[in-house]
């Protein structure tokens, strides 16, 4: 059983509650999820498939990132879902912005990671992922809703918008 935090939409933590995944998330209650987005110092970012048996399977996601544990600060999330979905062991990563889900009680905290990590070195996490690949700014900026699974990231990044 994975447990989260309950957070108010200001992103303030809620004393005493508690979520459970899987379960639905009270009215005026929140889950925080973090996302990573990689660029490598050659300018290129990493986009991971989904597995095919997840929502959205064999799409592309520009992120790696998912749902804060019980207790886990947006930061320590964001460390642990890049290294658990890419194999990247990263610090200093630059927060580039909130967004609040009404519609699915989420909370979202963005992140940058610049890596000059082996291209190769990606590591794809079983049942997640099944593919990676660098693409150019261009490319990424260019990817449509039918391709990427979400393009909340373009927002905070003006060289993808």
């Amino acid at each position: 059983m994975e447990l989260w935090d309950a957070y108010d939409k200001d992103f303030h933590l809620i004393p005493g509650r508690e979520l459970v995944r899987g379960e639905a998330v009270p009215d005026g209650m929140f889950h925080l999820v973090c996302d990573v987005i990689v660029r490598h110092r050659d300018g290129t970012y990493l986009l991971m498939q989904r597995d095919p048996q997840k929502h959205f399977g064999g799409m592309w996601e520009a992120t790696a990132g998912g749902s804060a544990l019980r207790g886990e600060t947006p930061y320590e999330c964001a460390v642990r879902e890049l290294r658990e979905e890419t194999g990247i062991a990263a610090g200093g990563l630059t927060e580039l912005g909130r967004v609040v889900s009404e519609e699915n009680h989420s909370l979202y905290v963005e992140f940058l990671c610049v890596t000059d990590c082996d291209k190769r070195s990606v590591i794809l996490q079983e049942g997640e992922t099944s593919a990676y690949r660098w693409v150019g700014r261009e490319t990424l900026a260019s990817m449509g809703k039918l391709e990427l699974v979400t393009h909340r990231m373009q927002k905070f990044l003006p060289e993808l918008r």
